[in-house]
Parts: C-alpha cells; structure tokens; sequence
C-alpha cells in the first residue's frame, strides 16, 4: 500500500474527527418532561438497537420502571449490579435479545458492545470528554440524540466547541412540553424554558479559550 493511500485511510478519534463524522442531535426539555420525550423518540428508531446514557443510577432505574409501565422492554445496568449480571446485559444486548441498555458511564466503560445504532444521551455526562467515548460507539455507522435540559446548556455548549460544531436542534412535532405544576390544559406551553441563545453564545465565548484550539 503506498503513502498516499495509507493517508487517505487513516481514521482519526480525536474530539473534532469523531463529533464531525457522527450525525449528532438535540431536543431540547424540561427536566420533568424527559420520559415523556424519551418514549416519543424511542418510536423514531424502531428495531433498533439502542443505548441509553444516563448519570445516576437512580436514572437507569426510574428510566427502566417507566418502561416497564409502558410496555416497553429495557435492561438496566449500574454500579449496584455484580459483574455477572452486567456480563449478561452485554451478551443480552449484544444478541439482540433486548434492543434498549441503559447505563452509566462508569459501567460503559467495562462493556464490550457490539452493533449499537442508536446512542440515546437521556443525560449528558458530569465531564465533557466522556460524551465522546460515548459517541465513538455509533461513529460513523450509527447516529446520537441528547436530551438536553435547562441545566445541560453549559455542557453541551462546551462538547459543541470541543468539536467544533454543532448539534442539530429538533423538536418532535406535537410534542407538548407542560410547566411542572401543570394542573389543567391551559398549563401547556409551547416550548421549554431554556436560556437565550445570545446567553448560550456567550457562554460558549467564554469556554473557547478552554477547549479552543492554542494559538
């Protein structure tokens, strides 16, 4: 194989090359309409094998009893789980026996999966480094989705200059985000009440001398 050819093939991994090559969405949510949305998106991949990310433990478990209650089959895994028990959720998922895992980030990283095509971000990660060991899972042959609520703003600000674009924003159509009290109909609102997009561009201003490249 001659240089030119080896160059032309090589496959980088860094921040910028893996955030770049994956097809990368957010739907943005309150943090109490989360489930709500999540199982809504779970209808765009259907037969999918998915992955679900989230940050506690208390999250992989609350995440797998809403499921259940809908009828929807997942497995979760977390720290409180002895080793053969996430060895078996990995050979479950690997053989397709089940099509949603949820787990931490801790647990991932002593999991071998195979053929994941969906990565689903129900949280973003506590560091932004581990979003990209999460993505490295679909690069290229599969796709991401974040739900992305108030609190998640400054981290996925960060994750977007890190590699240096954007997540694609989207909102599920019909899809109504209510107020956390809501007691009747007319509580519905149109939109979560995230901050203004000249605030989450000015956060992003002042993180780039962080995470931008060195002059």
């Amino acid at each position: 194989m001659s240089e030119e050819t080896t160059k032309a093939t090589k496959k980088y991994y860094d921040y910028i090359s893996v955030g770049n090559r994956t097809k990368q969405t957010a739907y943005f949510v309150q943090q109490h309409d989360k489930n709500r949305m999540f199982l809504e998106l779970l209808k765009t991949f259907n037969d999918k094998q998915i992955l679900v990310m989230v940050k506690s433990k208390r999250n992989a478990d609350g995440l797998m009893e809403f499921l259940k209650e809908k009828e929807v089959k997942s497995l979760a895994i977390h720290g409180n789980h002895r080793a053969s028990q996430i060895q078996d959720a990995q050979t479950t998922f690997n053989s397709k026996e089940t099509t949603i895992l949820i787990t931490t980030d801790r647990i991932l990283d002593t999991l071998t999966l195979t053929d994941t095509q969906v990565l689903i971000n129900y949280d973003l990660p506590f560091e932004e480094p581990d979003y990209f060991k999460r993505l490295r899972l679909v690069d290229e042959i599969g796709e991401s989705a974040a739900l992305i609520d108030p609190e998640d703003e400054k981290t996925l600000a960060t994750i977007e200059i890190m590699m240096k674009c954007e997540m694609l924003e989207v909102e599920i159509e019909n899809f109504e985000h209510t107020n956390r009290s809501q007691t009747s109909i007319k509580d519905k609102i149109k939109k979560p009440r995230h901050k203004k997009v000249e605030q989450r561009a000015k956060r992003k201003a002042e993180m780039k001398s962080k995470w931008g490249p060195s002059k």
